[in-house]
């Protein structure tokens, strides 16, 4: 007869929003590791520092106090003190993470793992396509004459991002009109 072993479902959404970038690199941190594959983060950690020849720079390192309060300074909660973190958090690269399923060792942390390299896998796609289509509409601008040009400049706003301040929208009593 042969085992049941439930699969681990996690939505590529959930853990591509846990990925963090943080000195230049794409990482997670050891606590929502650990809450993915189950285990405590004192539990991750002891494994990690059982077998830290596995974990070089580039898969692993620990953040520095700067970067600490910098996470902490994005989280925007009231009990930071309390947050649980009585040492700064391990950050694993997408290696690093690969590495953790042969230190934990179980069906869980395997399946886990499996879903979180699927995620970096089409981050990447996305990435990569983002940079296709880009590269794409460059050519298209040179190619064509002017009468497109309104067009790319509608494409080019779209595609990015803006750091200008957006007019508020909405209703606003007469007396309470906020300016700008």
């Amino acid at each position: 007869m042969k085992k049941n072993i439930s699969t681990v479902r996690i939505p590529v959404e959930k853990i591509g929003s846990l990925i963090l970038i943080i000195r230049d690199q794409k990482v997670i941190l050891d606590r929502e590791l650990a809450r993915l594959y189950g285990v405590e983060t004192k539990v991750l950690k002891q494994a990690v520092r059982r077998n830290l020849k596995r974990f070089p720079q580039d898969f692993m390192f620990q953040l520095t106090k700067t970067e600490l309060e910098n996470w902490r300074s994005q989280i925007v909660t009231s009990n930071s003190d309390r947050m649980g973190l009585r040492h700064p958090p391990m950050a694993f690269t997408e290696q690093g993470i690969a590495m953790l399923s042969s230190v934990l060792r179980s069906d869980r942390a395997i399946e886990v793992n499996i879903a979180i390299m699927r995620t970096f896998v089409k981050l990447r796609s996305m990435l990569e396509n983002h940079a296709e289509l880009a590269r794409k509409i460059g050519e298209m601008e040179i190619k064509y004459d002017t009468q497109f040009q309104v067009v790319f400049e509608a494409i080019h706003q779209l595609t990015t991002s803006s750091d200008a301040p957006r007019r508020m929208i909405g209703f606003t009593p007469e007396g309470l009109r906020v300016t700008h």
